[in-house]
């Protein structure tokens, strides 16, 4: 069961499972939820999280549909949730507090032995990428002929760019295994 912390001291964060279907081509990795998906239930919660807002412009979803709606809709085009970090101490929502030796990551060979379709594992941002190639990499092999790419990142913090530069980002970066 996700929890989020409720003080500095409970900083303990665990993630979801990952949100796909058997057929996924597609895998958008994020580091580990932040308080308000973890709060919610929900992967990509936050208001201002330009994510869902991507996510309806690429694939066709009505981004303000029900979670479940939404979900179903992007695992129907091949498109699969997940985050690198399964456990972690992290107080608040920011990567950059996420006590590094305290990082516990996903069952990638697991899930990778389930998708082997893979064509596009796409971080969501530059910590998921920094955090898959600190726990994950070394240890597992992503899926053959599967392209890693980072994508910038959706969360709020992350003001550099509007949300429609991002959107041009990931549809550059997606375009071919969407087709």
């Amino acid at each position: 069961m996700p929890t989020s912390p409720s003080t500095e001291a409970d900083a303990a964060v665990q993630g979801f499972p990952p949100a796909a279907s058997g057929h996924a081509r597609i895998l958008i990795l994020g580091s580990m939820p932040g308080v308000a998906s973890l709060d919610a239930g929900q992967y990509y919660a936050h208001p201002r999280n330009a994510f869902w807002f991507i996510m309806a412009e690429l694939l066709g979803l009505d981004a303000r549909a029900p979670y479940a709606q939404r979900i179903a809709g992007a695992n129907a085009r091949g498109v699969a949730l997940w985050d690198v970090v399964h456990r972690c101490v992290r107080p608040g929502s920011l990567d950059a507090r996420i006590a590094r030796d305290s990082v516990e990551p996903n069952d990638f060979a697991g899930f990778y032995a389930r998708h082997p379709d893979l064509r596009v594992i796409g971080f969501n941002g530059g910590a998921a990428a920094t955090l898959y190639q600190r726990h994950v990499a070394a240890r597992v092999q992503a899926p053959a002929g599967a392209r890693l790419c980072v994508l910038p990142s959706t969360s709020p913090a992350h003001a550099a760019l509007r949300p429609e530069a991002k959107l041009a980002a990931w549809r550059e970066a997606l375009a071919d295994a969407l087709a």
